[in-house]
C-alpha cells in the first residue's frame, strides 16, 4: 500500500472517529489534516506547513464581509426588526387559510435575507411566532417545523455568508457577485414550496384565517419595514451594480444596520460593547473553521483526491444525471454530521472539478451545493437549526421530527429542481452578465 493511500486513509477514519467522538469539527479537521501530514513528512518543508495554509487560506479580501455581516446580523437580532417584519408579513397574508404560519415562513425569509443568518432567523422569529401559532390553536411542533425549515432560505437569499465562504471555497470560479443574485429565485422558490404544504395542511386541518387587512394597515405596517426591507436593495444593488463589493457592502451593512437600530431606540448605545463581544465571538468561529478546513483543502490537492474523484465518477458513470444525483445524495449524507461551512470548504474542491468537467456552471454548483447542505441543517444528530428551533418553541426534538419530514422532503423536491433546472438559478445571472 501506497505512502498516499495510508495518508488518505488516516485522514479519513481519523476525521470520522472524531466526529463520532463529539470532537468539535474545527479540532476534528485539524487533528487529522496534522496526523496525514505527519506521514508525508519526508515530502513536504515541514510540519509548519499546516500553519501557514491556515493563515494563507483566511488571508482573502472576500472574507473580511463575515465578521461584518456577523456584526450587522447580530445589531438586527437585537433590534425590533423581528416584530416590524413580522406584522407587514401577517398584514398581507394572514387572511388566508393558516394565515399564521404564512408569516412564520414569511417573516422568517425576509429577517434570514436581511441579517444573513439562519440561526438568528430561526431563533428570532420562532422565539415570537411559536407562541402567537399557539394561541390560534397551531401545534408547537408544526410552529416549529415550519420555522426552522423556512429559516434556511437566508443562506441562500443574499447577503449570505456561506455564499462567500464558497466562493472563496471555489477558488475564484464563482463571484460573490454572481453567487448573490443566484439565490434569489432558489430562495424565494424554496419558501413558496414551504407555503404550498402549509396552504395543504390548514385547509385540511382547518386553522383558523385571520382578519383581512385594510390597505391603509398594510401600508402602515409597511412603511415602519420599509428602511428594514431596503437593506437588501442597498447591499445586492450595490454589489450587482458594482458600485461596492461585498466586503464594502459588509461595512455599509453595519452602518446602516446601526444607524436604523439607534434610529428606531431598538438598542442603546450602551448596547454596542457587548454586540461586539458577541459578534466577536462568532466571527472566532468560522474563521477557525476555515482555517482548519483550507488546511484539509489544501491536503486533498496535495494527495490528487479531487482528480482522483473526478476520474473515479467519470469511469464508472457516463450519464451526468446520475452523477449528479449521487453527488446529491454524498452531500445529503454529509449534511447531517457536519456544519455547512466545513462542509462547503472541504467538498468544494473535491466535487466541483467533477461537475465542471460535466458542464455545470460553477455558480449553480454552489447554489445546488448550499441548498442541498441547509437540508442537512434541519436533520439530527447535527442539525443547528433544528436545536435552536426546539429550543426557542421549548419542545424536544423528538417532537418537532415527525411533523419535520414532510418540509425535508419538499426541500429534497425542491434541491432536485435546482439541480436539473439550471435556469432557476442562471436565469438572473445571466441577466445581468455575471
Amino acid at each position: 500500500m501506497s505512502i498516499e493511500l495510508i495518508s488518505i486513509l488516516v485522514l479519513f477514519i481519523t476525521f470520522f472517529a472524531l466526529l463520532m467522538l463529539k470532537v468539535p469539527v474545527a479540532y476534528s479537521i485539524g487533528i487529522s489534516t496534522t496526523l496525514s501530514l505527519l506521514l508525508n513528512i519526508d515530502r513536504l518543508p515541514g510540519i509548519t506547513t499546516i500553519a501557514q495554509r491556515m493563515i494563507t487560506g483566511i488571508d482573502s479580501f472576500a472574507l473580511l464581509a463575515i465578521p461584518f455581516f456577523v456584526l450587522a446580523g447580530e445589531i438586527m437580532k437585537r433590534g425590533g426588526i423581528a416584530n416590524r417584519l413580522i406584522n407587514f408579513a401577517k398584514s398581507i397574508v394572514a387572511s388566508l387559510p393558516g394565515g399564521l404560519a404564512y408569516v412564520n415562513v414569511l417573516a422568517s425569509m425576509l429577517f434570514g435575507a436581511i441579517s444573513g443568518s439562519a440561526i438568528a432567523a430561526t431563533s428570532a422569529i420562532g422565539s415570537i411566532m411559536t407562541d402567537r401559532m399557539e394561541e390560534e390553536g397551531y401545534p408547537r411542533s408544526f410552529s416549529a417545523s415550519v420555522n426552522i425549515t423556512s429559516s434556511t432560505t437566508g443562506l441562500l437569499i443574499p447577503p449570505s455568508n456561506i455564499l462567500i465562504v464558497y466562493a472563496l471555497a471555489s477558488g475564484g470560479s464563482a463571484s460573490v457577485a454572481a453567487l448573490f443574485i443566484a439565490g434569489y429565485v432558489p430562495g424565494i422558490l424554496l419558501g413558496l414550496a414551504i407555503m404550498g404544504y402549509v396552504a395543504y395542511v390548514a385547509i385540511k386541518k382547518d386553522f383558523l384565517r385571520g382578519e383581512r387587512a385594510p390597505i391603509s394597515e398594510i401600508w402602515g405596517y409597511f412603511k415602519k419595514a420599509f428602511f428594514s426591507l431596503l437593506l437588501l436593495v442597498v447591499v445586492v444593488g450595490g454589489i450587482v451594480a458594482g458600485i461596492f463589493t461585498a466586503t464594502e457592502a459588509s461595512v455599509i451593512a453595519v452602518l446602516y444596520a446601526a444607524i436604523l437600530a439607534l434610529v428606531y431606540k431598538d438598542i442603546n448605545v450602551k448596547d454596542f460593547p457587548d454586540v461586539l463581544l458577541t459578534s466577536a465571538k462568532t466571527t472566532a468561529v468560522v474563521m477557525f473553521l476555515i482555517c482548519t478546513s483550507m488546511a484539509m483543502s489544501w491536503l486533498f490537492s496535495f494527495e490528487s483526491i479531487p482528480a482522483l474523484m473526478s476520474d473515479f465518477l467519470l469511469n464508472q458513470f457516463s450519464n451526468p444525471f446520475v452523477i449528479f444525483f449521487i453527488i446529491n445524495i454524498i452531500l445529503l449524507i454529509v449534511g447531517t454530521f457536519m456544519d455547512i461551512t466545513p462542509a462547503v470548504l472541504i467538498f468544494t474542491p473535491i466535487f466541483l472539478p467533477v461537475v465542471t468537467e460535466l458542464g455545470m456552471d460553477p455558480v449553480h454548483f454552489g447554489i445546488v451545493m448550499v441548498l442541498n447542505l441547509c437540508i442537512g441543517l434541519c436533520t439530527p444528530p447535527v442539525g443547528t437549526i433544528l436545536f435552536v428551533g426546539s429550543g426557542v418553541a421549548n419542545i424536544s426534538v423528538s417532537e418537532v421530527i415527525k411533523p419535520l419530514i414532510p418540509f425535508l422532503i419538499i426541500m429534497i423536491i425542491v434541491l432536485m429542481m435546482v439541480c436539473y433546472i439550471p435556469e432557476i438559478s442562471m436565469f438572473l445571472p445571466r441577466l445581468f452578465d455575471l
